[in-house]
């Protein structure tokens, strides 16, 4: 029996190293395979043959062991290495690398089978597939809003590569900058009086009072008209505003202190102190400076010379565009003017070109006005104070084409994150609005979340869909489908459906494949140790062959 136990032991250990043969061989075969995962086998031996078994001591002798002869050994198990590949960058953004544990979710037929090869195409429906069998990729479809769907019901993701997207009409406008607080003011704060006056008798008064252009606070053009009457040797000034069509105010401003004779110096140079001219409703506000009038005592001929503006004359307004658009998709380009009007409260107004041919309803121009931190503290609009924190304008924009009436608010920010007053030099510009063209789908994308994002000629991006991943307790046990692909069987635990990078501990690599992680050297190891044990084996069985032809022959 020895004899023919060790024949089989031998012959157990030549069928058990073929398959040990045959894996290594597999590996190999699939170094370049993507996605592959290397195989391992394991030994163990088999029953043993008992031909004496042992006793337990006693007071007077020692115990024994049993002896025991082996009968040969087994394949133990067939293991898979899922050890992480390594990734080879392709550039086309349907090939996907599982970054971590996770496998790809493909439907075949209605069967759900699982992958770590990311090879993908979209087919001629939009369905994202593995081309080589046709199976769909699983995951979730965005809505109309690019929104993924909650919970981890799975479908074909199906892409519509002639998706369009409608035009959406401009509702919300954020701006940023600085508008430099030393900045010239538009409102006339001071007019300097220029003429001369004679001085000795008979006097002649000018001809024409003097006419002197002055800026409101709210950009209103007026005129100033300056007048002088003489009585015993003595000038007295007078004046009166008109509006920009040339007529006298209703309610004409006030002098604080009231308006006095002029007095003059032996030099003949003006004496009077400033007055503060301002109307009730205080857009006019300036000082009438008499400093360089003068008067001639030998001179019977009075002349007006242009007074001199300090300020207003040259106030640059501060100008910010950005490209609105309609509900019919056509762009407008939106303009908003600041312009310093005293101190730090600054005018702003809205207007888009003439030949846009749109129209506004309602106000469209306000103040700004900034605390000692150079944050905007209040905003008027059309003279009334717009509410909210932080407050913000809202125009109505008629585009005149067709289009409908829109209504958008202008946020010209809070704190240091909007428009803000400082020294620092002005700027303004449009951070974003929340309008756009209709547009067609022109590129995809996929990010790291799986997402599968899609890019418009219009340079918008909306999420179309959204790879899912599966993970298992114990792949080892899921079962090789071909194909690259893996089923579900006994021991494997269901699977877990996951958002990949949230989730679940996978990311994925778009433009890039996950490659083989078998290792040729440990291969090439394991065929020579698997070739010297089948050789061994061989010998095994030759010398008990030999053995048993030595025994047949003592009968001779």
């Amino acid at each position: 029996m020895a004899l023919l136990n060790s024949l089989f032991s031998g012959v157990s250990g030549l069928q058990n190293l073929q398959s040990m043969m045959d894996v290594i061989g597999n590996n190999i075969a699939n170094v370049d395979t993507i996605g592959f995962k290397s195989s391992r086998v394991t030994f163990s031996d088999t029953f043993n043959q008992l031909i004496k078994s042992g006793t337990n001591p006693t007071d007077s002798t020692g115990g024994t062991n049993s002896f025991q002869i082996g009968l040969g050994m087994k394949v133990n198990s067939i293991d898979r290495n899922w050890n992480q590949g390594t990734f080879q960058t392709t550039g086309i953004t349907t090939d996907l690398a599982l970054q971590g544990p996770g496998m790809f979710i493909l439907n075949s037929n209605g069967q759900n089978f699982y992958s770590r090869a990311g090879a993908f195409e979209f087919d001629s429906d939009g369905k994202l597939v593995d081309p080589q069998n046709g199976a769909v990729v699983q995951g979730k479809v965005a809505n109309g809003l690019g929104q993924i769907p909650q919970g981890t019901a799975i479908q074909d993701i199906v892409v519509d590569k002639n998706l369009k997207l409608p035009a959406i009409k401009t509702q919300n406008i954020s701006w940023g900058g600085n508008l430099q607080s030393s900045s010239p003011t538009i409102a006339t704060n001071t007019v300097n009086l220029e003429d001369s006056l004679a001085g000795s008798a008979p006097y002649t008064a000018p001809a024409a009072p003097t006419s002197i252009p002055i800026i409101g606070k709210d950009g209103t053009k007026y005129t100033l008209n300056v007048s002088y009457t003489q009585n015993a040797g003595t000038w007295t000034p007078s004046f009166q505003v008109l509006d920009s069509g040339g007529n006298p105010l209703a309610t004409q401003p006030t002098a604080t202190p009231a308006l006095s004779a002029l007095t003059f110096n032996t030099s003949g140079n003006c004496t009077n102190s400033p007055v503060t001219i301002a109307s009730t409703n205080g857009n006019i506000s300036f000082s009438l400076d008499f400093s360089k009038i003068t008067q001639s005592s030998t001179a019977t001929t009075s002349s007006s010379i242009p007074a001199v503006v300090n300020q207003g004359n040259t106030e640059a307004p501060v100008i910010g565009s950005v490209s609105i658009y309609d509900s019919l998709g056509n762009a407008h380009t939106l303009s908003v003017q600041f312009d310093h009007a005293y101190g730090s409260t600054w005018n702003w107004k809205v207007s888009v070109p003439s030949t846009d041919g749109g129209s506004f309803n309602g106000a469209t121009s306000g103040t700004v006005s900034f605390d000692s931190n150079g944050q905007i503290q209040t905003i008027t609009q059309g003279g009334t104070t717009v509410p909210g924190v932080p407050p913000v304008p809202q125009i109505t924009y008629n585009p005149g084409n067709g289009a409908e009436t829109q209504n958008i608010n202008l946020n010209f920010g809070s704190g240091t994150a909007g428009i803000t007053q400082t020294s620092l030099t002005s700027q303004l510009a449009a951070l974003n609005q929340d309008g756009s063209a209709s547009a067609t789908l022109t590129n995809i994308n996929i990010d790291q979340y799986g997402n599968v994002v899609g890019v418009f000629s219009n340079g918008n991006s909306r999420t179309l869909a959204q790879v899912m991943v599966a993970t298992f307790t114990n792949p080892n046990a899921l079962v090789s489908a071909g194909s690259n692909m893996y089923s579900v069987a006994a021991n494997s635990g269901d699977p877990r459906i996951d958002t990949p990078g949230e989730n679940s501990a996978t990311t994925i690599q778009s433009g890039a494949l996950e490659q083989s992680n078998v290792d040729l050297s440990q291969e090439f190891t394991n065929m020579i140790v698997s070739q010297r044990g089948f050789e061994a084996n061989a010998k095994v069985v030759t010398t008990s062959d030999q053995l048993l032809q030595d025994i047949t022959n003592l009968i001779r």
